[in-house]
């Protein structure tokens, strides 16, 4: 039995099909045109005339912790790069609580080897300034090729593997220990607008850890004061810090865009934390 169609049925379905079309249509080319929503993820870049890395957060804590101490001994850069090769091999620039035998932390020292108990080794501040005590007692450390050198400290079965990281090493030595400015970002997830006063920012907390360090956390040079604000940065989230302030510029917290901004509260003199 065939089945017949008024014109009006026809004109009615051939209606709801081109609407339809147009609808999908429309919907398909505002999704185009809409921003998805993304989780921010914590994570810090360093972009210096060098190079560029990404770090873990934990990588750049450890890196800024290592440029601080580096700076209170009055360490030359070279020491910077030497140390930060070699906790690349080591620990990737983390804080292991494992390793080869009874090795720990960022260097990876044994505290059979006499480098030190435990739980000291696993403070970076104390793991780095062993690091440097043995560093500086290496005959023309400066002078010697970078592999030579750290293993001179290390003593490991692959001293050859140091090298490959000078490169990155020199980057990260750029960044944190202020001779390139503004060298560092760090992206958190965004705290509530209103935080409970748990929450709110740590600044002396911060300032503390710093000077554990660093020692006197006062701004006396440029470079000094671009190394406190990268430290800074790099433990914002652990302190709840929403911004650093230093030379007319400013990181915040809420900007993922990656960067530092003008607008910056603080003068040349002393690095704001808040």
């Amino acid at each position: 039995m065939r089945l017949r169609y008024s014109r009006g049925v026809l004109t009615i379905a051939a209606i709801v099909v081109v609407l339809a079309v147009a609808i999908t249509v429309g919907l398909i080319n505002l999704l185009r045109t809409v921003t998805p929503l993304r989780e921010v993820v914590a994570g810090c870049t360093v972009r210096t005339p060098e190079g560029e890395l990404d770090l873990d957060v934990e990588q750049a804590q450890v890196s800024a912790t290592i440029a601080a101490v580096a700076a209170r001994r009055k360490l030359p850069e070279r020491a910077v790069v030497i140390a930060y090769a070699t906790a690349l091999q080591e620990s990737k620039l983390f804080n292991l609580d494992h390793g080869d035998r009874d090795s720990l932390g960022v260097f990876q020292q044994r505290p059979s080897q006499g480098w030190g108990k435990p739980k000291q080794l696993m403070d970076p501040v104390y793991a780095t300034n062993k690091f440097f005590a043995a560093l500086v007692k290496v005959k023309n450390y400066r002078k010697l090729p970078l592999a030579e050198a750290a293993q001179e400290v290390q003593r490991s079965a692959g001293g050859y593997a140091y090298a490959p990281h000078e490169p990155d090493a020199k980057i990260l030595a750029a960044a944190f220990t202020g001779r390139v400015p503004r060298a560092l970002h760090c992206t958190y997830p965004e705290p509530a607008a209103t935080p409970s006063p748990a929450a709110r920012p740590r600044t002396d907390e911060a300032r503390r850890q710093l000077a554990r360090a660093l020692g006197s956390t006062a701004v006396t040079t440029e470079k000094r004061g671009w190394l406190v604000a990268a430290w800074s940065v790099a433990h914002a989230q652990k302190y709840g810090l929403r911004r650093v302030d230093y030379r007319g510029v400013s990181w915040r917290v809420e900007e993922v865009s990656d960067g530092w901004k003008p607008g910056g509260k603080s003068s040349t003199t002393e690095v704001v934390l808040s």
